[in-house]
């Protein structure tokens, strides 16, 4: 592979602003460490203003379309209840009818098909994000990316003081928002990829990686808080909130190390220039004189392993993404303890599942490197989110207290199994010998996976958006069924590392008979 000096002059970028000024105070030039600092907390802060813009409409639906006895708002998680009629009126100057058009009969589909048209952009994003992101200054592309995000996340809601109620000015803002939506994942993963190696993928990692969670936690109390202002708020100040972190990332996100003039210390010199989500082992040798060329789109599917995992991921996030945009819409419209929550509230309690989330990616992933199996550890987190979904679905609505433990493990199970994954899927690639060293090829790969699973994304909220108007029971028919397909998929990698482990132990316990025998005969 070529020298880091070799590369092309486009990663030859000058430094961000914000680290000459910080250079500038300490009169010195920054660690490494420091640099990888810098890194993790503003990719952090990027992508998890991506989540919290993503997840402001499913908080927002209950009040475009309140077809429950919901309209009352309070303060954030404080329970409101409505139960009578005269309740409903009191209140209904708050959110009135709902919104036009998706107050009628017809709205639950509209909405789906809002969340269908943005998520179908995103996953057709993300196949030519990674590309082009290889191809421009990274902080540039990502800050683009931030500021057309809250401009069309911003326009969304300005629909709210400008009457506007043509459903399709509601489509083509989602539509465009996707569409900058898709330049955060391969960015922050790039970006990161370039700075941290095998020896510093692990608790840390597992941190990092929980920004998806926190965005979505962030996003549902921000956009809660702000509804009893009106819901354009809601849409606002998220889009606010992304455009200002995206002048943060433009100021001081150093791209790589070279970009910074940075000296890679010894345990980095082997880090991929691209990674896969949430992975950040090495799979590029620093000794191997490797020419990078770029793999097709065909012969990456057939590159052993891509297409299992895609797939799977396919109806992972078909799950997981029901949840982000249909949780809350569900909460307000299920009697809990024979009463109705507010919006807000419902809002406020879908965050458990986020919180569940978070602990569920960092306990897979310490399990995972513990067993050193991967494969099993995501179908097993997979399998038991079937019961953990039948339970929320059955038993839920008993009691407040029932209703957030249930959602908890839902989201722990749901959301767990997505790092896995992605990682197991690197180390495939960093393994298959006719790929490996090889970041275009991973780049490619990466792309496929993930823009796969974001189609399967893009699916489950607009069936749900259709099915949810017969039977809430039907959509988590259909969440268990996803569930099943998505461990199912990972049989053939989970029989390959329970015989890697038969076998193993096998030649352990033979190694350990032979040198009993050995002892016993005095050699």
């Amino acid at each position: 592979m070529a020298s880091l000096s070799e590369l092309p002059a486009l990663r030859n970028y000058s430094k961000p602003f914000g680290i000459r000024f910080l250079e500038y105070i300490k009169r010195g030039k920054l660690s490494y460490k420091t640099h990888q600092a810098i890194v993790l907390i503003v990719t952090f802060l990027a992508y998890t203003c991506y989540h919290a813009t993503r997840k402001t409409t499913s908080i927002v639906k209950s009040a475009l379309d309140p077809q429950s006895p919901d309209v009352s708002l309070k303060f954030p998680w404080r329970m409101t209840y409505l139960s009578s009629p005269a309740e409903k009126k009191r209140f209904s100057w708050v959110l009135g009818d709902g919104w036009a058009p998706f107050n009628g009969s017809d709205g639950s589909a509209l909405l789906g098909e809002l969340d269908v048209a943005f998520l179908a952009v995103y996953a057709l994003g993300m196949y030519f994000s990674g590309h082009l992101g290889d191809r421009m200054n990274l902080r540039v592309f990502l800050t683009v990316g931030m500021v057309g995000t809250g401009l069309f996340t911003s326009l969304f809601g300005v629909g709210y003081w400008a009457k506007i109620h043509s459903f399709y000015y509601f489509l083509i803002v989602q539509m465009i928002a996707g569409l900058f939506q898709s330049t955060g994942w391969p960015s922050v993963v790039a970006v990161v990829g370039n700075w941290f190696g095998k020896k510093k993928r692990g608790l840390i990692m597992g941190i990092w990686n929980a920004h998806t969670s926190v965005g979505n936690i962030a996003g549902s109390l921000i956009a809660s808080a702000l509804l009893s202002y009106g819901w354009g708020w809601s849409f606002v100040v998220p889009g606010l909130l992304i455009a200002s972190v995206g002048l943060l990332v433009f100021l001081f996100l150093p791209v790589s190390p070279e970009s910074v003039g940075a000296d890679k210390e010894e345990d980095e010199m082997g880090s991929p220039r691209k990674i896969g989500e949430g992975v950040t082992e090495p799979l590029l040798g620093s000794d191997a004189e490797i020419k990078e060329t770029a793999v097709g789109f065909i012969e990456a599917w057939k590159i052993p392993g891509v297409a299992p995992f895609a797939f799977c991921l396919f109806f992972a996030k078909l799950v997981a993404y029901t949840f982000l945009y249909w949780l809350p819409y569900y909460i307000s419209h299920t009697a809990i303890e024979g009463k109705y929550l507010s919006s807000e509230t419902a809002g406020n309690l879908s965050t458990f599942f986020d919180i569940g989330g978070v602990l569920g990616g960092i306990l897979a992933g310490h399990i995972s490197d513990r067993l050193d199996a991967r494969a099993i550890t995501a179908a097993t987190f997979m399998y038991c989110a079937i019961p953990a979904l039948y339970f929320y679905r059955t038993y839920g609505h008993i009691s407040l207290v029932m209703n957030i433990a249930l959602m908890f493990i839902c989201g722990m199970f749901v959301n767990g199994p997505y790092a896995l994954i992605t990682t197991a899927v690197s180390a495939d690639l960093g393994t298959h010998s006719s790929f490996r060293g090889n970041s275009k090829a991973l780049a490619t790969v990466t792309a496929i996976i993930d823009g796969t699973g974001s189609v399967g994304a893009a699916i489950g909220p607009l069936l749900t958006g259709y099915i949810s108007a017969k039977s809430w029971s039907a959509v988590f028919t259909m969440l268990m069924g996803a569930a099943l397909i998505a461990g199912l998929l990972l049989t053939r990698l989970l029989v390959a590392e329970v015989v890697a482990r038969i076998s193993e132990s096998r030649s352990q316990a033979g190694g350990s008979q032979s040198t009993s025998q050995d002892e016993e005969l005095g050699v």
